[in-house]
């Protein structure tokens, strides 16, 4: 596994603990989301590359990210996954085309491949190429944030 370097966090985790609980999470948050917008972009493009350009929708218009607020509250961690947007539900019959940002229950097939398609993984990618930019974000991002907030309070 590589070793990842990042500045910047040690000064702004000492400043957290001056703020109330309530400013540390939004501050993190905030953060998170930095990191999770530079996922999403990454896979937006790998998406783009393996679409088929035949069809009128798109599985790079479906790629996004989703702040996890029940399992945040549960766990206190600040949880924003990346991924595919789907409708909920069954799939048509036919699965028809509903054109741009029109359904992709297929994505998963794509990413993982089945019996009779090799992959074409376009999500994972996207996270294990970007490891040391994510976390630089998200250090400089919370950092920032941090620092306002104090400033803000007068600590």
């Amino acid at each position: 596994m590589a070793e990842n370097r990042f500045s910047g966090l040690d000064q702004a985790l000492k400043n957290m603990k001056d703020l109330p609980v309530k400013i540390r999470r939004s501050a993190g948050r905030k953060a998170v989301g930095k990191g999770a917008a530079i996922l999403r972009r990454r896979a937006k493009e790998n998406a783009l590359r393996i679409d088929d350009k035949d069809t009128g929708r798109r599985i790079a218009d479906n790629v996004g990210q989703r702040y996890r607020s029940k399992e945040s509250r549960r766990t206190g961690d600040v949880i924003i996954s990346v991924g595919v947007l789907t409708k909920r539900g069954r799939i048509p019959r036919g699965n028809p085309d509903e054109g741009p940002k029109g359904n992709t229950p297929h994505w998963h097939l794509k990413e993982l491949g089945t019996s009779k398609v090799r992959a074409e993984p376009f999500i994972r990618p996207a996270g294990e190429g970007s490891v040391d930019e994510v976390l630089n974000a998200v250090a400089a991002e919370l950092d920032k944030q941090v620092t306002n907030e104090v400033k803000k309070l007068g600590v």
